[in-house]
């Protein structure tokens, strides 16, 4: 089994105060040998949907999770996720970071990634939250009624 990272990055590859599916650039990592390496840069076909009224928000939330299902992405790192987070965790471990500069993450994720293979390898959907600082504290995703 692979691990692959999402990174929702601004067009200056920076984490920003926005919402994962808002991002400008997903940036594509794998964990190779305890490593996370650099994959590829995508611009976000969907950041602004919303806006323009081709999709409404659950539609949006669908729309990114076949494109980055379709790159094998397993984690998606953002500093915060909106309301999507219901349907994401079904398909993604959700991590929110404080950190801005990905090289940062990069070293935060590499040094805590075996709580995400533990969470990878021992469910199929509804992962828990993941909110990684000093260290790492995991809770439950409320589906709502």
């Amino acid at each position: 089994m692979k691990m692959k990272c999402a990174f929702a990055l601004s067009r200056d590859n920076r984490f920003e105060e926005k919402f994962f599916g808002n991002a400008d650039n997903f940036v594509i990592y794998k964990l190779e040998n305890d490593e996370l390496k650099f994959e590829k840069q995508m611009i976000n076909p969907y950041r602004n949907v919303e806006n323009e009224g081709t999709l409404n928000l659950e539609e949006k939330g669908q729309s990114v999770i076949k494109l980055l299902k379709k790159q094998g992405v397993s984690v998606l790192v953002s500093r915060q996720f909106g309301e999507n987070i219901k349907m994401i965790n079904k398909h993604f471990i959700p991590v929110i970071i404080k950190q801005e500069k990905p090289e940062e993450v990069v070293a935060v994720l590499q040094k805590h990634h075996k709580w995400l293979w533990d969470e990878l390898t021992n469910k199929s959907s509804g992962y828990m939250l993941f909110q990684i600082k000093e260290g790492v504290l995991k809770t439950q995703i409320n589906p709502g009624v």
